[in-house]
């Protein structure tokens, strides 16, 4: 599996590991930016219009992607949907301590061969982190800190993610909010994931380490210029567990697609914000909407 997907694969881990700055500091930050391209679709119907854009959970600075067709579909969008819901995201710390707590009675070391425990605390020595501090958690729990906390020291954070972002604007417009799915759903799909891939996810991300923040400013770069095609070769690059990626991004996409159909039988404007990861590459929502005779336009 992609040694990126942790990282975009769910929303509520992601506002779990990285606290954010003041809201008067992103917003002059964002009025600086330059404004950003990134990818927009259409999916539409004689009364029902769809538009999918793709989000990025945590970013480095400020970007103005609020512009052009982008904020334009927002500002006619009646309906926000989104991963889990956007009041609930901030809360998801206490969601996610809960459910990484090991049931097996094992320090999470003492349940790693010496050759993964030796990589491990080597791991965590590099980044000046206690080798136990993560005893008591799961082996996906460790993984998702290796991978979110030196994109902190890096200064990502999720207020300048774009999905707090769209959340704001649709709080400060009142609008109705359906999502996919909940914290807890989202998070125990890690969480029910079996040992040996997490060990195994855990092992690609050692590895991936002294590369983790170049891996993501290159798909930062790739979101910017709206580039699905190369987000998703960054997406699937090293990709070991088929499997992992069924569970965490196809079937999640195949559900989502589901809905949006139902969806267009309804009249409307609806702005669908999901992580970018979703809508590129092979089982994409636009390909499992296209299984099912629906076409999505590029718009941007």
């Amino acid at each position: 599996m992609s040694r990126l997907r942790f990282w975009l694969a769910a929303p509520a881990l992601a506002f779990f590991a990285l606290p954010s700055p003041a809201a008067s500091a992103r917003e002059e930050a964002a009025a600086a930016a330059p404004a950003v391209r990134p990818a927009l679709w259409k999916v539409s119907d004689e009364d029902t219009t769809i538009w999918l854009f793709g989000t990025i959970h945590v970013l480095p600075e400020q970007v103005n992607w609020y512009a052009g067709p982008v904020a334009k579909a927002l500002d006619s969008a009646q309906q926000l949907v989104t991963e889990i819901p956007i009041d609930e995201a901030e809360q998801s710390q206490g969601v996610v301590m809960k459910m990484s707590l090991r049931e097996d009675g094992k320090a999470l070391r003492a349940a790693l061969p010496a050759k993964e425990r030796a990589a491990y605390e080597a791991a965590m020595a590099s980044l000046g982190i206690p080798a136990a501090a993560f005893d008591s958690n799961d082996t996906w729990f460790a993984a998702l800190m290796l991978t979110l906390l030196p994109l902190k020291t890096a200064g990502y954070s999720t207020e300048s993610g774009i999905d707090a972002q769209v959340a704001a604007k649709a709080r400060a417009r009142h609008m109705a909010n359906h999502a996919f799915e909940t914290a807890e759903y989202q998070i125990g799909l890690f969480d029910n994931l079996p040992e040996q891939t997490q060990r195994t996810y855990l092992g690609e991300v050692i590895e991936a380490l002294p590369t983790v923040k170049a891996d993501i400013d290159d798909m930062v770069a790739a979101w910017k210029t709206g580039d699905a095609e190369h987000l998703a070769q960054l997406l699937n690059e090293d990709e070991s567990d088929p499997q992992m990626r069924k569970v965490l991004i196809t079937d999640r996409n195949v559900a989502w697609a589901k809905w949006l159909k139902a969806r267009l039988d309804q009249p409307g404007t609806v702005f669908v914000a999901v992580g970018a990861g979703h809508l590129a590459g092979p089982g994409s929502v636009q390909d499992q909407l296209a299984a099912a005779g629906i076409t999505s336009k590029r718009v941007q």
